[in-house]
């Protein structure tokens, strides 16, 4: 009988360790806001930003990124990643602060867009951050997670200057690919997005075994020629998230295309993001699979929205659907829509 009940206990401890074995991400719905959560094999957690401030939307997003949390079994944020300022990425964190134990915040130092909205929210987070540990990162460093490499490739508009192993081939978009010109936004303001805090955004390479994934959070079309021309120095990747959630201020076929992702999935909400000139540039990146979407775009019709099983978020049903993504050391990878449970698993590159 002690026999078997050691043989049960051995087989319950090896289940959990291989259950243990896989990097998991949540992309998270914020309806258009940015938050996405690593779970790694070593049970450390990393966020990748935290949606606007809890109180201008009656703290959904934080109780949107709690809810995940609570799925994973995370109940401390270690490394709390703000890739740059913009209040629909930084703003969120007090009020997850205050709910989630934070273990050290990550960024990329002074914030250069001063307009009111921005520098109150950075003066919020920075209150968060004086009553606990802060991590200043530049191009080449690493976020030293346990469980899996977390490599800042590009930050506070500086890329690593060197390929990466396997990296350095180069880049034909660069020649064939155009600048963007910025012009006035809707209230008549020209703001130079390459200047602002999109173009200070930390782009995060990490890899787990032979799984690769690529975050850029909202650095913008023309700064993507900093890390990809005259050569890319990343490589190829089997996961990108699109950036700026899909818009075509950011996503130029310089980055989209030289990384070749099997995998892409825009962060998108019901009326931002996922434009049809983004959708395009995905749909004809060479080696793409799938494109998924956190939102049907209410706007973009059949240009630019992917199969229905692909979308978390569909019109008619309730928001708040993630997209979670687990990934194996061997390269392999499985998406799944929580909205429909519809999942994929995709085999390693040959």
């Amino acid at each position: 009988m002690r026999l078997i009940r050691t043989a049960a206990v051995v087989f319950l401890t090896v289940s959990a360790l291989s259950a243990a074995k896989t990097l998991d991400m949540y992309v998270i719905d914020l309806e258009g806001s940015k938050a996405s959560l690593l779970v790694s094999p070593s049970g450390q957690s990393m966020l990748i930003d935290a949606g606007i401030p809890g109180s201008e939307r009656n703290g959904r997003d934080t109780n949107r990124i709690l809810e995940a949390c609570q799925a994973a079994g995370v109940k401390k944020i270690d490394y709390m990643v703000v890739t740059h300022y913009d209040g629909d990425h930084v703003g969120g964190v007090p009020a997850l602060a205050e709910k989630m134990p934070i273990g050290t915040f990550v960024d990329h130092g002074e914030n250069v867009q001063h307009n009111d909205f921005t520098e109150r929210v950075v003066k919020d987070y920075m209150a968060v951050v004086a009553k606990g540990k802060r991590l200043i990162v530049k191009a080449g460093d690493r976020i030293p997670i346990k469980g899996f490499d977390a490599l800042v490739v590009m930050a506070a508009g500086k890329a690593i200057t060197e390929p990466l192993k396997g990296a350095g081939q180069p880049n034909p978009a660069c020649d064939t690919t155009p600048r963007k010109t910025w012009g006035p936004d809707a209230r008549g303001i020209v703001d130079n997005h390459d200047n602002n805090e999109n173009g200070m955004a930390m782009v995060i390479l990490v890899t787990y075994g032979k799984f690769r994934m690529v975050d850029p959070a909202d650095v913008t079309w023309n700064r993507d020629r900093e890390l990809m021309c005259p050569v890319n120095r990343v490589g190829t990747v089997d996961l990108y998230m699109t950036a700026n959630h899909g818009t075509d201020n950011a996503n130029s076929p310089v980055l989209v295309h030289a990384l070749r992702p099997r995998v892409v999935i825009a962060d998108n909400g019901p009326r931002k993001g996922a434009s049809a000139e983004v959708f395009q540039t995905v749909k004809s990146s060479p080696g793409l699979e799938d494109y998924w979407q956190g939102h049907y775009l209410i706007a973009g019709g059949e240009k630019a929205n992917t199969s229905p099983d692909l979308i978390a978020n569909v019109e008619g049903s309730p928001d708040g659907k993630w997209i979670k993504v687990s990934a194996e050391q061997d390269g392999t990878f499985t998406v799944t829509n929580t909205r429909n449970n519809f999942s994929k698993t995709y085999k390693p590159r040959k």
